[in-house]
């Protein structure tokens, strides 16, 4: 490992070498601060040891500088200083320093401090690789997930999905398909928390519906499957996890929509002119999934307007942080989409952020973004639909 040596004071350099070399480490040697900082960044040494009073950078400018450079973040800074106050000390401390050492120099002190360096750097360095791995296994898994659900469906009813995860990768799914060529299922799901524990309860969520396990009949109801999947995944015997859920079945020939929510953001269908149009939430009827095996859940029926949107969506399209502490809201996003109806626009998650960035330049989604919108037909459809099975 190689060890960086800036001290202005030639004799200390000759000391610090051969010690150090007789450890066998590979030294560098700087006569000064600015050498210091260039050959730190040329080298990207494992340990720096650097005297604090120098003439033309100090010590703790330098210590500053490599601190601040990303390549250099764990490279290990031991100050070197007559100075022995205590004020002295936290100051290289606050600094960013790793260790310092007091002259004279004790040889013996200066090889167990720098031991205990290098022993910290390459922990360091060791969880910076196991870091990658998992960040690198994190995208094979959001890709896996992204590969089981649908785009878009395409018809006289069209949907448009779209769906990011979050870096921490989290617990959001969704799925639409014709049960028969009059009835159109549409389904999302967010669970709890985030990481692999909630992603894979998503997706057995999503495989079980698939394999109709239920029962074909009862994925007509929205209510009998909020219902069994209730019975299904008790948070008691998932560790602590539940989700929400929105479910609904679209009757294309009375064009009739029955839903249920089960703690979910409300949906929102938009209809009417676009210069005057009429906007309907789906509000919350019961409780999230998992809470108690005895829930009755509910379904609520709508009639669907010619020439109407539905957005169905998950919480992390709104809830995100603004500079004031507080969330961006869902009564912000209803807005927009009233906006964007208005003026016929299309909805992206990236429009979305855009416009919360005029109020928040550095806003960013920190949750799963899921979002499903449903274009129903213009005119009255009269044409049957292909029955597409799911994934």
């Amino acid at each position: 490992m190689q060890i960086l040596v800036i001290d202005d004071d030639l004799v200390m350099q000759m000391i610090l070498k051969s010690t150090l070399q007789a450890q066998k480490y590979e030294v560098i040697i700087a006569k000064n601060g600015k050498e210091g900082i260039a050959l730190a960044k040329q080298y990207q040494p494992a340990l720096v040891i650097c005297d604090w009073m120098m003439p033309d950078i100090d010590g703790l400018e330098v210590c500053r500088q490599i601190k601040l450079d990303q390549s250099l973040s764990s490279t290990i800074f031991i100050l070197l200083t007559s100075k022995g106050a205590v004020e002295d000390k936290v100051q290289a401390l606050d600094n960013g320093a790793d260790d310092f050492l007091s002259k004279p120099i004790d040889k013996t002190e200066l090889i167990a401090s720098v031991r205990a360096g290098l022993r910290i750097y390459q922990l360091n360095k060791d969880l910076q690789v196991q870091k990658h791995l998992l960040e690198a296994e994190l995208a094979e898994a959001s890709d896996y997930i992204r590969s089981l659900l649908p785009t878009s469906l395409e018809g006289t009813i069209k949907i448009k999905s779209e769906f990011i995860p979050s870096s921490q990768l989290g617990g959001d799914c969704y799925d639409f398909y014709w049960l028969d060529p009059d009835h159109l299922a549409i389904y999302l799901i967010d669970t709890s928390g985030h990481g692999v524990g909630s992603a894979l309860l998503s997706i057995s969520i999503l495989n079980l519906l698939r394999s109709q396990s239920f029962g074909r009949e009862k994925l007509y109801e929205p209510r009998a499957i909020m219902m069994e999947l209730n019975r299904a995944f008790q948070m008691s015997q998932h560790n602590g996890r539940y989700f929400t859920m929105w479910y609904g079945v679209y009757n294309r020939s009375q064009r009739k929509l029955i839903y249920a929510n089960a703690g979910h953001p409300k949906g929102l269908l938009i209809a009417g002119e676009r210069e005057n149009p009429q906007m309907q939430e789906l509000p919350s009827l019961d409780m999230p999934v998992g809470f108690f095996p005895d829930v009755e859940y509910t379904s609520s029926e709508i009639s669907v307007p010619l020439d109407s949107k539905l957005y169905i969506f998950s919480d992390g399209i709104f809830e995100v942080s603004q500079e004031n502490g507080r969330i961006w809201g869902a009564e912000k996003f209803f807005d927009f989409l009233k906006e964007k109806f208005t003026t016929n626009e299309e909805v992206n998650a990236n429009l979305v952020l855009q416009k919360i960035r005029t109020e928040t330049p550095t806003a960013k989604f920190d949750d799963d973004v899921s979002i499903l919108k449903i274009d129903f037909p213009v005119e009255i459809d009269r044409a049957p639909q292909s029955v597409a099975n799911p994934k």
